[in-house]
């Protein structure tokens, strides 16, 4: 598939060459504030929705389908959900850089992607058992991957190098404040997940709503319609399949950079998964401290969310300032690893929340510089909303593979003690293949 085989009108050939030299450039203007607010804002609706049913709602709908079976049943229903969204993001994002809109290549899918969303979150608050609800979950996989998948590619359409830590960082923020926000979500609804889920369906629709307004996305010119031949449609289904296939060997430091992320990602994703049964089960928060475990990751939510925003900012900005981003990587990695063995060796109340401080200073500079890196490594203008997603793939396998990984340890290998040391030592190799990365200092 190519632009010329999208759908429209014929232009002149000399003016579509020339817009779409315009709208693929590398970009050497810096952006506005109220662009680089509506791309913060759109992060933030998309982490609302997402982490506020899988850090507890989801949870606390599947103790109420079985609370016996609950860690499986959560299992289940993300790791299905992770693997459409392996799926959708880089189809989204192929479709993105396809997309000849007069509002331009990423708005269209911002939202459409945020009405599937909201739409399946507000159906999931009513599932009546397990199937309904991991049909429904996939479902907003795929809304809040498509939304992700073109905002992310928005960044290298828009902002150019030396400004991309800086808006990383405040992309991270966005992020960050939007799982706070699902968080807050989910302890001021005590326990009712239906009503959560509606007011994370809310949250996902207001954070688009300045970006639909102020994108000043650069639209691609319809290209001359060529007639329709059965071979050579099915040669362009072929090349886009293919698309997706992004050469080790021709472009190493893009693979480099899909393994470092997937390694940080998977540990990463094995600290989160289990949370509120950590909790529960392992701190036995209730008991010892008198605190509703919802309200308890709320709490540590709220402490790694303050650490992420201050170290996004700050590591974003310091990677611009010093030109080089594979240290701070680097660093960032060994920092999310040591959060992880507190809260192996100290399974306790102060020990979590002295984690979640931990996790989050190294979480946030990690977003910020790692995303910079990212942006510098893709292959080519032209599909970089493509490119992107198959990276973003590298976050959302992990949701696939960290529950297979973690259920084990936990039920069977040691607890979360064991699980815990496992995600750091996981963690730690990605910060051992970012010295691979070449191109990139």
């Amino acid at each position: 598939m190519s632009l010329s085989d999208l759908p429209g009108p014929v232009p002149d050939p000399a003016v579509v060459r020339a817009n779409t030299t315009t709208a693929l450039a590398e970009p050497v203007q810096r952006v506005r504030s109220l662009w680089v607010t509506g791309v913060v804002l759109v992060n933030l609706g998309i982490n609302a929705a997402f982490f506020g049913p899988l850090q507890v709602l989801l949870g606390q709908q599947a103790a109420h389908f079985d609370d016996g079976q609950k860690e499986a049943i959560l299992a289940l229903v993300t790791g299905c959900g992770a693997a459409v969204s392996m799926v959708a993001n880089p189809l989204f994002g192929a479709f993105s850089d396809r997309t000849t809109s007069k509002y331009g290549r990423r708005v269209p899918w911002v939202l459409m992607g945020a009405i599937l969303g909201a739409v399946a979150l507000v159906a999931l608050a009513g599932a009546p058992n397990v199937a309904v609800m991991t049909v429904l979950w996939c479902l907003v996989q795929a809304g809040a991957n498509g939304m992700y998948a073109a905002i992310t590619a928005a960044v290298p359409d828009r902002v150019p190098v030396a400004q991309r830590g800086t808006v990383g960082g405040l992309a991270a923020m966005g992020q960050t404040v939007g799982i706070l926000v699902g968080a807050v979500i989910a302890a001021v609804v005590a326990g009712n997940f239906a009503l959560g889920y509606w007011l994370c369906a809310a949250a996902l629709l207001a954070g688009v709503v300045l970006y639909l307004f102020k994108n000043n996305d650069q639209p691609i010119p319809k290209r001359p319609r060529q007639p329709f031949k059965l071979r050579p449609a099915l040669r362009a289904v072929w090349a886009f399949i293919w698309s997706f296939w992004v050469s080790p060997k021709r472009y190493p430091d893009f693979a480099w950079a899909w393994l470092t992320r997937l390694l940080v990602s998977t540990g990463n994703h094995m600290v989160t998964l289990y949370l509120l049964f950590f909790l529960s089960d392992a701190v036995h928060l209730k008991e010892t401290e008198g605190i509703d475990p919802a309200f308890g990751v709320l709490i540590l939510t709220g402490l790694y969310a303050v650490a992420v925003i201050i170290t996004s900012v700050l590591g974003g900005r310091l990677s611009d300032r010093m030109g080089k981003r594979k240290p701070l990587v680097i660093a960032s990695s060994v920092i999310i690893a040591v959060a992880s063995l507190i809260l192996a060796f100290a399974p306790t109340w102060i020990g979590a929340l002295a984690g979640a401080i931990v996790l989050g200073i190294g979480f946030g500079a990690y977003l910020a510089v790692d995303f910079a890196l990212i942006t510098q490594v893709l292959p080519t203008a032209l599909d970089r909303g493509k490119d992107l997603g198959v990276i973003n793939i590298a976050n959302s396998l992990p949701q696939v593979i960290a529950p297979s990984i973690a259920f084990p340890f936990v039920a069977y290998w040691g607890g979360y003690v064991s699980l815990y040391i496992a995600a750091a030592v996981i963690g730690l190799l990605g910060a051992v293949f970012v010295v691979k990365i070449k191109s990139v200092a």
